[in-house]
């Protein structure tokens, strides 16, 4: 019997004491956040069978774990991590290749190749469509900034608009449930670039 809390605990305790303070969307709440979405997801989806739903529930705990080393790559790193220390919590050696499958199907662009994939997808970028969407893109503008993924605040905005604008939720729930505010935050982000262009 796998215990799943065990896992959790062992990965938000490493997450807790190794990320740096620089990851300001990239962290502890980020991964709690994407689990609990996670299990959202899969519920309005109908999924129910337990190690389906264990293999997504470890899969999200480690999907950005690789942060504690890289920041580029950090989706193959996180895997590199499952496959050595998910063997001492009793997992599997096909479930860790599912649960690294999940992982890497996060990364940028989304590549999801079934329902599972597709979830976690989803899940890592349901708050494109929430209320705390601005709270939560400043917390990401202010890290790419800092890691000189971006040059400027304007490049940031430039990017996140036409990632607004191409981006598409995979699962019907998330369609549902989150296209709509993912469509009014880009509206405001193209009001305010309009306003800007008028001031200046």
């Amino acid at each position: 019997m796998i215990n799943i809390t065990a896992i959790q605990e062992h990965v938000l305790s490493m997450l807790k004491e190794g990320l740096s303070t620089r990851l300001t969307y990239h962290n502890i709440d980020h991964t709690l956040d994407v689990t609990a979405q996670c299990q959202e997801i899969a519920s309005a989806e109908g999924i129910t069978d337990k190690n389906i739903l264990l293999e997504l529930h470890i899969a999200s705990l480690y999907h950005d774990a690789g942060f504690l080393f890289v920041y580029v790559g950090h989706e193959e790193k996180g895997c590199e991590m499952a496959r050595e220390q998910l063997p001492g919590f009793g997992v599997t050696g096909s479930m860790i290749e599912n649960i690294c499958a999940i992982i890497m199907a996060t990364k940028i662009p989304q590549s999801p190749k079934n329902l599972l994939q597709q979830i976690i997808c989803d899940a890592d970028l349901d708050y494109l469509g929430r209320k705390d969407f601005f709270t939560i893109s400043e917390n990401l503008c202010k890290e790419v900034l800092e890691y000189k993924i971006v040059g400027s605040k304007k490049e940031w905005e430039e990017r996140q608009v036409f990632f607004l604008q191409t981006h598409t939720y995979f699962t019907q729930s998330s369609q549902k449930k989150r296209t709509p505010g993912m469509v009014k935050h880009l509206q405001k982000l193209l009001e305010d670039k309009t306003t800007e262009g008028t001031k200046l």
